[in-house]
C-alpha cells in the first residue's frame, strides 16, 4: 500500500483539475491511501471524491488576514501536528506555488514537485527532493495528470479524465428541466453581458427549459434578480455551499457558465457545459470534458459569444 500526500490547496478550478489524478493513482496502485491539502473553503470537492482517504484543510486566506489573532496560530499549529502525524511514500505538489511548497516540506515524505522552469513562482521548487519538467504549452489538467505520473513512476495517461466526483442527490424544489446559468467570476471583465443571460432565458423558455441561477455575492444576487424580473421561467437559488451546488448542477440538464470554476464542476460531475470566455484563453485552463460528456468552450480573449451561438452549441446544432 502506498500512502500519497496530494497538494493542492485552491482555487476552486484548481482544484477540480487536479481531481483525475485520483482516478490515475487508484488505476496504478488499487490499495493507495491518497490525502489531500485543500484550502477549507473548496474543501467539498475532495470530499466529493470517493478516492481521497482523507482532508486535510488549511485556511491560509483567513489566516493572512487575522495573523495578529491567537486563535489564527492555534490553527496553524494543529495543522501543522496533523499534517506531521502520518508518514507518506509520496508528496507532490501539483500547486508550484510558495505557499503550497511551504506545506509540502511538513510533510513526513519523499516530496516531488515541478522544476524550477514548469513552475510559477520558480522559488518553489528549491522546496522538493524530486523536480520534474512538465510544459505549461498544456491544460492545467494535463499537467497534472503528467506531474503525479512522473513523481510514481507510470506513463502519463492521455485519456478523457475521469474527475471521479458524485454528488448528493438532494430534494430540490425547483421546475423541470432546467439549465443552470453561472454567471458569477472573480473579474468583470470574465462576465457575460446581463441582457445576454436575459436573452438565454428568453431563448431556453423557447425550447420549454427553466433557466437556475445561483449567486455568492451580493453583486452576483442582484444580477440574478435582474434576469429573473425579465423572464417568466427563472429561478434564483438561495445561498448555497459547494456541496449543495454540486447537487444542483448534477441535476441539470445542462450548463451555461462563464470563466468560473463552477463551470469546471459542471463539467466534472459529467453534465453537458458550455463555457464562455470573455478575458481569457480557454486553451490551458478552459473546461475539460469527463469520460461521459461534452463540453464547449466558447470565444476567448476580448471576444463576447452571442446568444444565438451559445444556444446553437447547447443544442447541438
Amino acid at each position: 500500500m502506498k500512502r500519497i500526500l496530494l497538494i493542492k490547496t485552491s482555487s476552486l478550478g484548481d482544484v477540480i483539475h487536479n481531481c483525475p489524478v485520483i482516478h490515475d493513482i487508484h488505476s496504478h496502485f488499487a490499495d493507495a491511501q491518497i490525502d489531500w491539502v485543500v484550502e477549507e473553503s473548496f474543501a467539498d470537492i475532495p470530499r466529493l471524491n470517493s478516492g481521497v482517504n482523507q482532508v486535510l484543510t488549511v485556511a491560509t486566506r483567513r489566516w493572512r488576514k487575522q495573523i495578529f489573532k491567537q486563535k489564527t496560530w492555534q490553527e496553524i499549529s494543529q495543522f501543522k501536528q496533523q499534517i506531521k502525524q502520518n508518514q507518506y511514500d509520496i508528496v507532490i505538489d501539483t500547486q508550484g506555488l510558495l505557499k503550497s511548497a511551504l506545506i509540502t516540506k511538513l510533510a513526513h515524505g519523499v516530496k516531488h514537485g515541478y522544476d524550477k522552469n514548469s513552475i510559477r513562482e520558480p522559488f518553489a521548487s528549491y522546496f522538493y527532493d524530486v523536480k520534474h519538467t512538465c510544459s505549461y504549452q498544456q491544460h492545467a489538467v494535463v499537467r497534472n495528470r503528467t506531474l503525479t505520473a512522473l513523481s510514481l513512476g507510470y506513463t502519463a495517461p492521455n485519456d478523457a479524465p475521469d474527475y471521479g466526483l458524485s454528488a448528493e442527490k438532494l430534494s430540490l424544489n425547483l421546475p423541470t428541466p432546467y439549465i443552470i446559468g453561472l454567471h458569477g467570476t472573480s473579474k468583470d471583465s470574465k462576465l457575460w453581458p446581463t441582457e445576454h443571460w436575459i436573452m438565454l432565458g428568453e431563448a431556453l423558455a423557447e425550447q420549454g427549459l427553466q433557466l437556475v441561477l445561483p449567486w455568492a455575492s451580493a453583486e452576483e444576487k442582484n444580477r440574478a434578480n435582474m434576469v429573473q424580473t425579465a423572464l417568466s421561467n427563472t429561478s434564483v437559488l438561495p445561498k448555497c455551499s459547494i456541496a449543495q451546488l454540486a447537487s444542483v448542477i448534477s441535476q441539470a440538464q445542462a450548463a451555461v457558465g462563464v470563466d468560473t470554476g463552477l463551470s469546471h464542476l459542471a463539467a466534472a460531475l459529467n453534465v453537458p457545459t458550455v463555457a464562455i470566455y470573455t478575458d481569457t484563453n480557454p486553451a490551458l485552463t478552459g473546461v475539460m470534458a469527463g469520460t461521459h460528456q461534452h463540453a464547449m468552450n466558447l470565444g476567448g480573449i476580448r471576444q463576447v459569444p452571442s446568444v444565438e451561438e451559445v444556444m446553437r452549441t447547447l443544442l447541438g446544432g
